[in-house]
């Protein structure tokens, strides 16, 4: 057999084969179903389902940027008057519907540019109770910025449940509260709230009781639409420092927030210190200029002047902020 032979006779069988192999059915694998991310609009805008499953998800955050000023109150001696910083939020929502009604939970993380992490809320939403860690109703203040109307701590581990009347509310709060007493490591909190709202008329009473410090405070707050705006009214009571309150006896603030565009909000408040620091006969008392403006859908700017002043020589101070942000 000579080299041509040879070659013609394997050509032949190649030939062969690839005839028998192009003669079978190719048979492609069938592609997966895609599922689209489908709207869920049974608890209202932004939510999605999460596919396979029935449970709507919503994203949700702001970024800010912030230039901030207070006399010799920035830096590490103290000099500086000047703060610039810049943070974020990104929340979490999932809910579902159960026999118990709506299922929700809730995450809130909060960012900040020294590099912190914070848990700002992980809790459970279900049949009128909230479970977990979230901010107590002393955490609710007026419209404007600045105003003092709480503890510098409403972020806590509680158990909380919620009578919703259509106008009237009713609820009351077991929780945790962490002190720096070093005698006390179990210190508990009780609150109850009462509310009413009407048309554009609200109001409610928080009573608060800190079982470590065994002492109460009380917080009331008034809201009405008036005019072109909202006035609202707010006071406290205690008769020595708590976890809940520790700034004064007792105060009063009042504000006003004018509507005075549909991009531009101009808040003033001022607010009225009786026995500040709970030293009988002190006074103090502040007030603020609040101005918000919407640039476009998604962000806004806003910016605060707050004079305060309390008895004693140079025990008054300027401070502001100017803030952007685009929220989503």
């Amino acid at each position: 057999m000579n080299i041509k032979s040879l070659l013609l006779g394997s050509v032949a069988a190649m030939a062969a084969v690839s005839g028998a192999q192009a003669a079978d059915a190719i048979v492609a694998a069938e592609p997966e179903p895609v599922e689209y991310v489908k709207v869920c609009d049974a608890f209202g805008k932004g939510y999605f389902y999460i596919p396979g499953t029935e449970t709507c998800l919503k994203l949700s955050g702001y970024v800010r940027t912030q230039l901030s000023f207070k006399a010799d109150g920035y830096g590490i001696n103290g000099k500086g008057d000047y703060d610039a910083a810049s943070k974020a939020t990104f929340n979490v929502e999932a809910k579902s519907d159960t026999e118990f009604g709506a299922l929700t939970g809730y995450i809130n993380v909060e960012l900040k540019d020294t590099g912190d992490v914070n848990l700002d809320g992980a809790w459970i939403n279900v049949a009128g109770f909230d479970v977990g860690y979230f901010y107590n109703w002393w955490d609710d203040g007026i419209n404007g910025d600045g105003m003092s109307l709480g503890s510098s701590r409403t972020l806590q581990n509680a158990i909380r449940y919620t009578y919703d009347g259509g106008g009237f509310t009713a609820g009351a709060a077991v929780e945790e509260l962490v002190t720096t007493n070093a005698s006390s490591n179990d210190d508990i909190g009780l609150s109850g709230k009462l509310g009413y709202a009407v048309g554009g008329v609200s109001a409610w009473v928080i009573a608060s009781y800190d079982f470590d410090a065994d002492e109460a405070a009380f917080k009331g707050k008034f809201s009405a639409d008036v005019g072109p705006g909202t006035f609202q009214l707010a006071g406290v009571y205690a008769d020595d420092p708590s976890y809940y309150w520790s700034t004064a006896e007792w105060t009063i603030a009042g504000s006003y927030s004018v509507k005075a565009t549909d991009k531009l909000t101009i808040t003033p408040a001022v607010q009225y210190f009786s026995d500040y620091g709970f030293t009988p006969g002190h006074e103090a008392w502040q007030t603020s200029l609040t101005a918000g403006y919407q640039l476009t859908e998604g962000l806004r700017t806003l910016a605060s002047v707050k004079y305060f002043d309390e008895d004693g020589p140079n025990n008054d101070q300027w401070t502001g902020f100017l803030r952007l942000q685009r929220d989503f």
